[in-house]
């Protein structure tokens, strides 16, 4: 059932467009009623604002300084939020690999010759990717299809036991459904293993980009990073979650000297455990006696749907020593299995292994992670890339908004499917959403240069500001960075 927030008028997407989502963007901040769009005016990078605005008339060019004068405050605020989260999909790593490599992804890909039930598989693929809001499916949903008929056809084996008696003439002869289980699991593992290669081979073309663009883009990820990790002692921890099955957001995070916490522990093959989710690290201060001091520069990170370097083996999940932008995953995957390459044994969701109760409980335990992150009172969660195509996920961020003390802040590149939208409209409470959607808005670059606030938010900054406000400074320092507009 759909929600209704009848204190508030409902929010104005129509002007939203598939075709044209690139040429206009849309902002929201706390003050708008509704996405005010804007498409491009002159050569100087300015807009100009589409409809009724309260801070904008239609004549106004709006410059990205002057923007940057109403958005960076605002994520600011929200930033220092009691609990923050970071929700990062397709669209960072499509990002730093188009810049990096010089050449878009080349997405998820499509498995032409199955060798067994492919007319089935094919049929339910374009079915469930419809139903998606998707024109044709990709290779994760195949390997989802083949999922669910390797569970079928192990009940209809496990029912049937041979010698199965085949029927009398005229009737067409039974399928043999042990020979199918065989061929489909291995289809499983042979689409597996193109899924990880695919996954490695985006990782490889940054390893082996131009040094000159690789730093540039690495740079501009770790100061997005940095953006949302600055925070307080007083403040609980960033959070980090990703849909993503790359290495990006770990390689970024190196680079920037921050500490993530996930569920594994270990040194040679760390092992997922549940119970250390909050370990967290402290400092004791010299001379100063009592309870130790958080250390800066620590985030929890949770990857929501497995990663390229997940393996289950015997019951529980492991890490293994995946270099950044290795070549292929199989001669690692044949270290941990002892000389054999196994992977349905690569923990990327969906995933299959015979064991039920370890294919659900990894990502039984992540998902709660995000729950129990995000649906608690003063909690802010910022969606960077992310499409909204997951239901499991929106599901979760539909129960946090009715949280009245929680905000979500989408910046996306685009909406060619109208999720965000389909999104805004269902939630029913447009208040505690701010949106930042198109080609400007969700370009990393541009994010990291004008808008997201700076990582150096403490004590000192807010003290010289509270100065520069006392003196009668502020306000022309402000004037000079938006061409005088107020």
């Amino acid at each position: 059932m759909r929600r209704c927030d009848l204190a508030l008028a409902p929010i104005q997407v129509s002007s939203f467009n598939k075709d044209v989502y690139k040429l206009s963007q849309y902002l929201k901040l706390g003050d708008d009623q509704s996405p005010v769009q804007l498409d491009s005016h002159g050569d100087n990078g300015a807009f100009k604002v589409v409809g009724d605005c309260v801070w904008a008339k239609d004549e106004d060019e709006v410059t990205p300084d002057f923007l940057r004068s109403r958005i960076e405050p605002w994520l600011t605020a929200l930033f220092q939020s009691e609990h923050l989260n970071l929700l990062v999909g397709a669209g960072l790593s499509s990002a730093v690999q188009e810049s990096a490599a010089g050449e878009k992804p080349q997405g998820m890909g499509w498995i032409e010759d199955l060798k067994v039930c492919k007319s089935e598989i094919d049929a339910y693929v374009e079915k469930t990717a419809k139903a998606a809001g998707r024109d044709r499916g990709n290779i994760e949903d195949q390997i989802r299809s083949i999922n669910e008929l390797i569970k079928g056809l192990e009940i209809l084996v496990a029912l049937n036991p041979p010698p199965i008696v085949p029927p009398p003439p005229p009737n067409p002869p039974y399928r043999h459904f042990p020979t199918e289980l065989v061929l489909l699991r291995e289809e499983l593992s042979r689409c597996l293993r193109l899924f990880a290669e695919s996954v490695s081979n985006g990782e490889k073309s940054i390893r082996d980009a131009a040094p000159e663009q690789k730093t540039a883009i690495f740079n501009y990820l770790v100061n997005f990073l940095m953006s949302f990790s600055s925070r307080t002692a007083t403040r609980d921890r960033l959070h980090i979650f990703t849909t993503n099955y790359d290495r990006i957001i770990e390689a970024g995070a190196e680079l920037a000297g921050l500490r993530l916490v996930d569920r594994f522990v270990g040194s040679i093959a760390p092992i997922f455990r549940s119970s250390r989710l909050e370990v967290d690290y402290h400092y004791n201060p010299p001379g100063i006696r009592g309870e130790p001091r958080y250390l800066e520069g620590v985030a929890r990170f949770t990857k929501l749907h497995g990663s390229l370097d997940w393996y289950e083996n015997e019951g529980t999940i492991r890490r293994f020593g995946l270099p950044f932008g290795a070549a292929s995953v199989e001669p690692f995957l044949q270290v941990e299995g002892a000389g054999t390459a196994n992977y349905q044994q690569l923990m990327i969701y969906p995933n299959s292994v015979k064991d039920r109760e370890t294919s659900e409980y990894p990502y039984v335990e992540l998902f709660r992670d995000l729950a129990s992150a995000t649906c608690r009172p003063n909690s802010t969660l910022v969606t960077y890339g992310y499409s909204f195509g997951d239901e499991h996920i929106n599901r979760v961020l539909t129960d946090m908004l009715t949280i009245p003390s929680t905000h979500i802040v989408i910046i996306a590149y685009g909406d060619p499917l109208g999720r965000i939208k389909g999104f805004i409209e269902n939630s029913g409470r447009q208040a505690q959403i701010s949106l930042l959607l198109g080609d400007h808005f969700g370009d990393l670059k541009t994010l990291v240069d004008y808008y997201l606030p700076k990582a150096a938010i403490d004590r000192t900054s807010i003290r010289m500001a509270e100065l520069l406000k006392s003196r009668g400074l502020y306000p022309a320092a402000i004037q000079s960075k938006i061409g005088g507009e107020e």
